[in-house]
Parts: structure tokens; C-alpha cells; sequence
């Protein structure tokens, strides 16, 4: 992974929707004239956006017309990374816990959604980062909490 430190140009979100139990994971997958390939919910976070998660709620509404998440939680998985446009962006992932029954209606950001276990959506995800943060999720979501 990228140092989270550092300056940047720019401050992005993406949110990792899924539902449990067992794992599921909702994946977009861009239209052919950005690549087809399959993503998260993401966005750039904009100055009228007081922060990172009303950023990611903003997005996750304009993508799929969710208001209400169950749940969301920070990965504390940052990435920066060059832009095609030669700035530095950095990336904030969240895990966003939704209705197992949620359908999307989809923005012209996407083409299709669909929901797929674990092992698909790393497998599917066009970037390394966004399977690093899906094996995050994965992760905590197998510990046992512990009361303490």
C-alpha cells in the first residue's frame, strides 16, 4: 500500500457496500468508455462536504440512490496515488453495511451492479488497493468482538 502521508491534491472516498450473513459485496462496474471494469461507490470529496463520510454518503446516493445505510464504518485504509491528471489523490475506504435485498438504481458512472461473496469481488476488482481494502473488510468482519 501507498504512504497515507504526505500532501495531496485531492481527497476521495470510496464505500465497500455489502451485506451479511454470509459476506456479500456490491460491485460497479464502469461503462466501456471508462475501462468496464468493476469498483466501489467513489467519489472526490468537494469543499461543500463538511467531511470524509457526508463525502461518501453523497456518493453512495448519486451512484445508487441509497439515503440510508445501515451502517458506516472507516476501514482506516488510506491510499494515495497519482492521478491520470499528474496530482496526488488519496483515498478514504469505508465499509457500508446495506440491506442484503438493496438494488441499486444506477447513475451513468456504472453500467451494471451485482452482488458477489468474497472471493469474486477480489477476484472482479479492477485495482489493488480496492482488493486490499475488501481482504480489510473481510477481515475484521471475521474476528470476534470481544467485550472489554
Amino acid at each position: 500500500m501507498a504512504s497515507p502521508e504526505g500532501p495531496v491534491d485531492r481527497e476521495c472516498v470510496e464505500g465497500y457496500l455489502y451485506s451479511v450473513p454470509p459476506l456479500r459485496l456490491l460491485l460497479f462496474r464502469r461503462p466501456p468508455s471508462r475501462g468496464r471494469i468493476w469498483v466501489p461507490v467513489s467519489g472526490k470529496v468537494e469543499a461543500t462536504d463538511p467531511d470524509w463520510e457526508r463525502a461518501l454518503r453523497r456518493e453512495i446516493r448519486e451512484e445508487t440512490g441509497l439515503d440510508q445505510p445501515e451502517a458506516i464504518v472507516p476501514l482506516d485504509w488510506h491510499v494515495r496515488f497519482p492521478a491520470e491528471s499528474g496530482e496526488i489523490w488519496r483515498l478514504h475506504a469505508y465499509a457500508v453495511r446495506v440491506d442484503p435485498g438493496f438494488r441499486p438504481v444506477l447513475s451513468a458512472e456504472h453500467d451494471a451492479a451485482e452482488w458477489v461473496g468474497f472471493e469474486e469481488a477480489v477476484r472482479r476488482l479492477h485495482y489493488a488497493d480496492n482488493r486490499g481494502a475488501v481482504e480489510r473488510l473481510h477481515d475484521r468482519l471475521a474476528k470476534p468482538r470481544t467485550e472489554g
